[in-house]
């Protein structure tokens, strides 16, 4: 994708600070949500949530949550109460206006619900170390008025990085998002899947709703400030959406979700709502042959996972501990029947079968 000559930034906050004020229908597409998640929200948070998709329904008990862009905090309030008390949800975004909203009824939800799990932080989602409510105090007592105290925000700002992180390395069970990574300045892509891939747990998964092309999106419609901010012109292609997670690290990725129709077409362009899942591998360092195996289950003739490994139906595969650490885990653990033992020397059986025992051996009854 090619950089916009747009003011990416101020064009997504003017939009979602009007949004914050009075529902907008076009920057949405519908999404059906689990309707006893809503009953403890008050009307104004699910009339101004805008969103493609619903990840917190891949969201599990106990996990620690981060929303990327977390606008009024519908996702926030919902995941909280999967979640419950023993996990936790962390809501960034960079609206000031969004923020207020989501922050108004924070008490309110808690005690409806039950517990207060709920956090939510001023940061841009390409820069999860940087608080920007801490940021933003200090250049208040630090107004930079020249190239001198300009650069010693920088240093600040970096200082709060290294010092008081906001989101730790390894910290988050599930990274969600709901229409938001399209929002994010071409330029800045890059780094944004690397804090995702950062922040998340080994073997913790982000789960992404967003809008696709399919088609690159030519420079003229990213240069319009109505379709950029409106989740059109920022989107990924279809293809290219995959890729960046699989070049930040991720992999054992899903399509959980895919628009049959398009959300929009323009200029010929369909445009469409997915969520995808992709993982974040374990942490091993241990990939010598241990003796352990696998059988793919099929019903493909063969399977290749994200490191080239290929797996045949029904045959009995060599593997690694740290295969064996990967493939123990969803979602691939149930395409697949894991064996301890060396499969040169153990009994060929099929795996669901005892083997048939020698009736005239010792301790045999049929002789």
């Amino acid at each position: 994708m090619n950089a916009s000559n747009l003011n990416i930034e101020g064009a997504v906050s003017e939009r979602y600070s009007q949004a914050s004020l009075q529902a907008q229908a076009a920057l949405c597409c519908p999404v059906d949500y689990d309707a006893q998640w809503l009953k403890v929200l008050p009307n104004e948070l699910i009339e101004r949530d805008y969103g493609c998709g619903d990840p917190s329904k891949w969201v599990e008990t106990g996990d620690h949550v981060l929303d990327l862009g977390s606008g009024g905090g519908k996702i926030c309030y919902i995941a909280s109460q999967v979640v419950g008390e023993s996990g936790s949800v962390i809501g960034i975004d960079m609206n000031d206006d969004m923020l207020t909203l989501a922050r108004q009824y924070k008490a309110e939800i808690a005690e409806r619900i039950g517990w207060d799990n709920v956090t939510f932080h001023k940061g841009k989602i390409q820069d999860l170390q940087l608080n920007m409510d801490q940021f933003d105090q200090w250049l208040q007592e630090n107004p930079a008025r020249d190239a001198e105290s300009w650069q010693q925000a920088e240093q600040q700002a970096q200082q709060l990085r290294q010092t008081q992180t906001m989101i730790a390395d390894n910290s988050i069970d599930v990274v969600v998002s709901n229409c938001v990574l399209n929002l994010v300045h071409p330029n800045d892509r890059i780094q944004l899947f690397a804090e995702l891939h950062r922040v998340l747990k080994p073997g913790g998964r982000a789960v992404i709703s967003d809008i696709v092309a399919n088609q690159p999106v030519p420079t003229s419609l990213q240069n319009d400030a109505t379709l950029w901010s409106g989740c059109v012109s920022g989107a990924y292609e279809d293809h290219a959406f995959l890729q960046a997670f699989a070049d930040a690290g991720l992999g054992k990725m899903e399509i959980l979700a895919r628009q049959s129709e398009p959300w929009q077409v323009v200029e010929g362009i369909e445009f469409r709502s997915v969520t995808v899942r992709a993982w974040k591998p374990q942490a091993t360092s241990d990939d010598s042959d241990q003796r352990k195996s696998a059988i793919y289950r099929g019903p493909w003739k063969e399977v290749v996972d994200d490191q080239g490994n290929v797996l045949l139906r029904g045959e009995r595969m060599a593997i690694t501990n740290g295969q064996m650490t990967e493939y123990q885990n969803p979602p691939l653990e149930s395409d697949l029947i894991l064996l301890e033992s060396d499969p040169q020397t153990t009994q060929t059986s099929p795996p669901d079968e005892l083997p048939i025992a020698d009736c005239c051996g010792p301790g045999g009854t049929c002789c």
